[in-house]
């Protein structure tokens, strides 16, 4: 009997966007769900930095169609022997992982550990915006800067978000809100700064200029917390001159510098990276520590303190469109996230 096959977005080489050939729709063989795995049934999908980062030029070819794509909402189709969080008919969001076949596709395979109740309250593709970015501003503030997510805990402390019109800014600067902080952004144009302030953020300030001065300006010394998610290495010296003393910093950007640590030494500061594929990528103890906190975020989203960040959708899910999205994405002006809907 032969295998149903299901519609794709893939690569078999890795070419800049503008190459047709960049991303092409391919057909692909329905998988089948085990152990703990989810088949979903792919509704929606938003696009992130890291599917260009992933797709950028390099000398390598795949045998079969690579599938990129880490943001899904959707509906389970079936469940694998072992799974017990999810029934047939749930209507799901989530990531995905790094290292398994992503989720532009008809059908997908998840583990339920790490997939979240889709909001009531959103359709599939604002939910689809949500997972990657949610999770990573999640345990950027939560689990890797250590901030209480209780309001009185964080009385008169003040966060730094560098990048806090993107779609990762975009969630930090309502979950800071939401736990108290007082939230200073940063943005660089008039609407992506009116985008930071309509979330949440006190104040915003320009990263293209020096940190400390602006700061001062606006009635701040220092600030206690720093989340990072624009060029590590080009806000190194910003940081280090305007975080407190035994302040915390977190980056997601990758640097190909190396970072000069000793301008935290005095201060007593910590730094640390955060990457929201860990969990999953080495299937560590606490992996559904990713399922219970997109749970929390669907709960705050369908009690209106956390809103979706769609600013763009683009119908249907195919590689033309998909092109379009990584391109976006590329020019690092987006505000907000790119969605796709339906195949």
């Amino acid at each position: 009997m032969a295998a149903e096959k299901m519609k794709a977005v893939g690569l078999y080489k890795y070419f800049p966007i503008e190459n047709p050939d960049s991303l092409i729709d391919v057909e692909l063989d329905k998988p089948r769900p085990a152990g703990k795995d989810l088949l979903v049934k792919v509704k929606a999908i938003s696009v992130n930095p890291v599917d260009y980062k992933v797709r950028s030029p390099k000398e390598r070819e795949e045998s079969a169609p690579r599938v990129l794509g880490w943001d899904v909402a959707g509906v389970v189709e079936q469940v694998g022997p072992d799974c017990s969080l999810f029934r047939p008919g749930d209507e799901v969001f989530y990531a995905g992982s790094i290292t398994r076949p992503g989720g532009n596709s008809e059908f997908h395979l998840v583990d339920e550990r790490i997939v979240g109740r889709k909001p009531s309250r959103l359709d599939f593709a604002h939910a689809a915006a949500l997972p990657l970015t949610s999770i990573t501003a999640w345990e950027s503030l939560y689990d890797r800067l250590g901030i209480s997510p209780n309001k009185a805990d964080n009385a008169g402390r003040t966060i730094l978000i560098i990048g806090a019109a993107g779609g990762v800014g975009s969630i930090a600067t309502q979950l800071a809100k939401y736990s108290g902080l007082t939230v200073i952004g940063t943005a660089s144009r008039p609407e992506s700064a009116e985008w930071a302030k309509e979330l949440g953020a006190d104040y915003v300030i320009n990263h293209f200029e020096a940190f400390v001065p602006q700061l001062k300006a606006v009635g701040f010394d220092q600030v206690d917390y720093i989340l990072c998610l624009n060029s590590t290495e080009k806000h190194w010296t910003n940081m280090a001159e305007a975080i407190a003393p035994q302040g915390k910093i977190c980056s997601i950007v990758e640097t190909d510098e190396l970072l000069n640590l000793t301008l935290l030494k005095n201060k007593s500061v910590t730094f640390v990276w955060e990457l929201m594929f860990t969990r999953s990528m080495y299937q560590t103890p606490d992996l559904i520590e990713q399922h219970k906190l997109l749970n929390e975020v669907a709960r705050l989203v369908d009690e209106g303190v956390l809103r979706t960040t769609t600013n763009v959708t683009l119908r249907p899910i195919n590689a033309e469109n998909l092109r379009k999205a990584h391109a976006m994405l590329e020019t690092g002006r987006t505000v907000g996230k790119v969605v796709l809907e339906g195949f």
